[in-house]
């Protein structure tokens, strides 16, 4: 598997060599909270919306167009919410908001996987749509700044390393892999950050 992985990567274009970089650039910098992880994810995503379209997972190419729209988002919410030389605030949502969320995600789900699997060729259509619908709420939470994105990030990525792996993009199931294991510490600091705000600042965005 490793022998595999080695040689796909040395077999990689430079845009997917470049996609996986600006990837990692990104999350790195969305853990420590600087908004400069905006401009890599653009970069990123720009390139995974064409990648997926020749991987046949239609539904992970929109979600990188999304994505795309989202960097810009993200940099205006971070930059609009820095206050006196400090960053925006990292906030909690309360429980019944996710299980609205969660419950919609579903719905969606099951409807775009269903319209996949009739009328295209898409590879994994429910589970594509799943990890596509849940992606698209975990990035809103995100450029938000929202404690339990990490949660969701955890869930998707993990079902991202089996998709990508199948459909031949090893290089990309390597880097969700990576983003598997760079999450928990993404939550440990926003955590901290959280809880080293004055208690007035903790209010939802």
């Amino acid at each position: 598997m490793l022998t595999q992985i080695i040689e796909q990567a040395l077999a990689q274009s430079l845009p997917e060599v470049i996609a996986v970089v600006t990837a990692i650039l990104y999350l790195a910098f969305a853990i420590r909270e600087k908004i400069v992880c905006w401009i890599f994810a653009a970069i990123s995503t720009a390139i995974y919306a064409w990648l997926f379209v020749e991987a046949k997972l239609y539904m992970e190419s929109v979600l990188n167009v999304f994505y795309l729209i989202m960097a810009g988002y993200g940099w205006y919410v971070w930059n609009s919410g820095r206050d006196d030389g400090h960053e925006k605030p990292v906030t909690a949502w309360p429980l019944k908001t996710h299980g609205v969320a969660i419950v919609a995600i579903v719905v969606l789900s099951l409807s775009s996987g269903y319209f996949l699997s009739n009328y295209s060729d898409a590879a994994f259509p429910y589970i594509d749509s799943l990890t596509t619908w849940s992606a698209i709420w975990a990035t809103f939470l995100i450029a938000r700044k929202v404690l339990e994105n990490w949660w969701y990030w955890l869930l998707i990525d993990i079902a991202s390393v089996f998709i990508y792996w199948s459909r031949d993009l090893q290089l990309t199931a390597v880097l969700f892999a990576v983003y598997v294991t760079m999450i928990p510490i993404g939550l440990i600091n926003w955590r901290k950050s959280m809880r080293a705000q004055q208690p007035g600042e903790l209010h939802s965005q």
